[in-house]
């Protein structure tokens, strides 16, 4: 009798299971090992104790990171959620005009890394920025500043609010369209329709956001690093990145201590969202005419109303930002009266290419993005298999793969520097863009492996099974029956994947050395130096490869996932 495809033997998915295992747990094993003792773990005079959790706890400097990177994320859950969850009800369920293009363009911001749109914040709305020089020309003043913690907070939920967008709209795109049109014949407006069907049945989508936001904000590191650290704003990422500044000595210990109660907060927001989330099913449910379509809303004389609302938005969150950093790559300096032709330049460009660091920040942020997204989505292809057909070992393997959501890319980076200097047979790997492909693929880990499962979910298993019973091996009838017919989905996954290797910046900063460079980490690392034109040069090459590939997907039909 053959064995049916969907019952894999044990021994390949406990392979896989150790292999997840072995990816995900040492480095977080790693740094709890660390944070218990009192010096770095290749030194003679390390013993266990608790003097790094003792320190850190007594530290009111990390008290204080911690309220400010609490108070961020809840600016971002007041500011992200509301515009988000109404942008989604508006593109998708209202006649707003250029729906379309307004869909493409909300997207732009998770596409762009968050230390870029802090800088092209700082350009188009710092004390000498763009649009602060047309607006104290008009006013005589500017009513505002970017760098007190409110701002951020602000910024911050600005920037997240297409996150909410989808997975708002996804929810909102699945509710039975017939409860909607029966309040409309019912006379309601469109507004009473979204208060009282609309935003009822996506609750859970609302609920999840919200804790997302909160998560995020305990792991932003670009915006708070460069809009609140010259002013003295800690958050708990940016007090992680400065302990050694901070403490005056080697802080391997605290470092670990401060990751492992990052991860300690970052895994219990995660829990609550699964629960919260988990008991909500089943009771938003709207059962009835499936497949049912409705004419979109009309929003009347209220529709250019929103569409400048929606314009405005997208001006100051994406245009100005994006913008801002171009402009400051073609300029030698910048101020009030300064004459755009006498600063046109193309020098910092030039820069680039014409320094070996910057030049191999290109070269190897393209080949990590491109060949490393490969191996990642063919070993995200395997454990979403695992998933899927594995029973007890699945649900080991799902829950496995899912873990990194807790670890913020600064965190996992850190970890995989430990482990490369802790075990030695692979010390010689540590300089090698293998180091920083191993880290990328654990972080985005469980973004991947969504993407796959819910790929392999829409394809049958008809075809490989008719292939075992005439006597193909489980692989070749996975290769030949199942996988032409996921192509589609690979490819959707590849794409959203490089985009996601291209604008990593924080997994990278520690694995940093020369000939290792990419260009999220050497951001960074030139943010420190003050060399903002290179930096404005570099950002601007980051967006424009992302923002080719997002386009070329867009054209194929790829659609981008939530995180």
């Amino acid at each position: 009798m053959v064995r049916s495809a969907s019952v894999p033997s044990s021994w390949p998915l406990a392979l896989l299971v150790g292999a997840v295992g072995l990816l995900v747990l040492v480095p977080i094993g790693l740094l709890l090992y660390q944070s218990l003792l009192t010096a770095p773990f290749f030194s003679p005079a390390k013993r266990f104790a608790l003097e790094a959790y003792r320190f850190v706890l007594h530290d009111p400097y990390f008290f204080e990171a911690l309220r400010n990177s609490f108070l961020i994320g809840l600016g971002m859950v007041l500011i992200a959620v509301p515009l988000g969850s109404l942008f989604a009800f508006l593109v998708t369920k209202t006649d707003l005009p250029f729906a379309r293009l307004f869909e493409l363009l909300l997207l732009a911001p998770i596409f762009i890394s968050a230390i870029i749109l802090g800088i092209g914040f700082i350009v188009a709305f710092g004390p000498s920025g763009v649009v602060s020089g047309w607006v104290e020309a008009l006013l005589g003043r500017v009513p505002w500043t970017i760098y007190t913690l409110p701002a951020i907070a602000v910024i911050a939920g600005l920037t997240h609010v297409p996150y909410v967008y989808l997975y708002v709209a996804s929810t909102i795109q699945n509710v039975d369209a017939s409860l909607e049109e029966a309040a409309r014949v019912a006379g309601a407006r469109p507004y009473r329709v979204a208060l009282s069907v609309t935003l009822p049945l996506v609750r859970p989508a609302l609920i999840y956001s919200a804790i997302l936001m909160l998560l995020l904000g305990f792991e932003l590191f670009g915006l708070p690093l460069v809009l609140g650290d010259a002013k003295g704003i800690m958050v708990i990422t940016t007090y992680l990145y400065r302990l050694t500044a901070i403490t005056g000595t080697s802080a391997y210990h605290l470092m670990a201590a401060v990751s492992v109660l990052i991860v300690a907060i970052a895994l219990t927001l995660v829990l609550l969202q699964r629960y919260l989330v988990g008991r909500m099913e089943g009771r938003y449910v709207a059962i009835g005419a499936r497949g049912y379509r409705t004419e979109r809303l009309p929003l009347g004389r209220l529709r250019y109303f929103w569409v400048l609302v929606l314009a405005v938005y997208l001006l100051v969150a994406v245009v100005f930002p994006v913008l801002g950093v171009v402009f400051r790559s073609l300029v030698t300096s910048w101020g009030p009266g300064v004459d755009l032709r006498e600063v046109f330049t193309l020098g910092h460009y030039v820069e680039v290419f014409k320094l070996p660091n910057l030049s191999r920040a290109v070269t190897n942020t393209l080949w990590v993005a491109a060949f490393g997204g490969v191996l990642a989505l063919v070993f995200y292809l395997l454990i979403a298999l695992g998933i899927q057909r594995g029973a007890g070992l699945g649900r080991v393997l799902d829950y496995l793969a899912g873990l990194p959501r807790a670890v913020p890319g600064l965190v996992m980076g850190l970890a995989f520097l430990w482990v490369f200097l802790f075990f030695k047979p692979l010390a010689p790997w540590r300089n090698t863009l293998f180091a920083l492909i191993l880290a990328y693929t654990a972080v985005w880990m469980p973004y991947g492996v969504r993407l796959l499962t819910a790929a392999l979910l829409q394809v049958g298993r008809e075809v490989e099974e008719a292939a075992r019973i005439a006597g193909a091996s489980p692989v070749r009838a996975f290769l030949q029956g199942t996988l032409p017919l996921l192509r589609s989905g690979i490819l959707t996954a590849w794409f959203l994947l490089f985009i996601q290797f291209v604008r990593e910046y924080s997994t990278g900063i520690y694995l940093l050395t020369a000939g290792t460079e990419v260009l999220g980490a050497q951001i960074v690392a030139l943010w420190g130096t003050g060399a903002v034109d290179v930096i404005a040069a570099l950002a601007t090459l980051q967006v424009l490869i992302v923002s080719g590939v997002f386009l070329v997907a867009n054209r194929l039909g790829v659609r981008p996932q939530g995180l």
